[in-house]
């Protein structure tokens, strides 16, 4: 795999939706992002429209590409699964490395940005997410913002996934356990 930088965790303002006005809330969302707002709504759309379609397509290769497309970082040799959610909003922060293989219906959340009445509860940001070499992540698997998935880690169907996982591990449940560690069956 190409060498990639993993971006910096930020923090964003609770979630501002303007009801009554589109444009003031595109405005406040480009502005957050230091571009234009015509550039933030084309790339929004481009965005919403490639994980659509990656979201249904019945093949691993353009599902990949879109993903690309979209901004995720993607390495060799990676299986996406169908019905797969790679955050909508802030793409850029997922980094997939080799041989990996993400089965069908996993979600991978890179933000959260709660209504501002929750500010004394959660915290509203982005925080990249990252999934190395030769990870296995199951059917049904929730990854949330900051965690990395180490080399060669097994995610159990149904896990979700809040806190870092060790290389050669198996992880599994909600709350998620480590439950196995098996470096010394692993061949170098």
């Amino acid at each position: 795999m190409k060498p990639y930088t993993v971006k910096e965790s930020i923090n964003i303002p609770y979630f501002d939706h303007d009801h009554k006005s589109l444009k003031n809330t595109i405005q406040s969302s480009s502005s957050r992002r230091g571009m234009s707002a015509w550039r933030f709504t084309l790339r929004k759309v481009r965005n919403i429209l490639l994980s659509r379609w990656a979201y249904t397509c019945p093949l691993n290769g353009p599902r990949v590409r879109m993903n690309r497309k979209r901004g995720v970082t993607i390495g060799e040799n990676v299986y996406i699964g169908q019905y797969c959610t790679i955050d909508n909003a802030y793409p850029e922060y997922i980094y997939i490395e080799d041989n990996v293989s993400l089965a069908g219906h996993v979600t991978v959340l890179a933000h959260s940005n709660p209504y501002p009445h929750f500010k004394n509860v959660v915290e509203s940001g982005v925080s990249p997410v990252v999934i190395k070499e030769g990870a296995w992540v199951a059917d049904g698997v929730i990854i949330l913002k900051g965690v990395t998935i180490g080399k060669n880690a097994i995610v159990s169907a149904g896990t979700v996934v809040d806190k870092d996982i060790p290389d050669n591990s198996i992880a599994k449940g909600n709350p998620m356990k480590i439950v196995a560690d098996f470096t010394s069956l692993i061949e170098d």
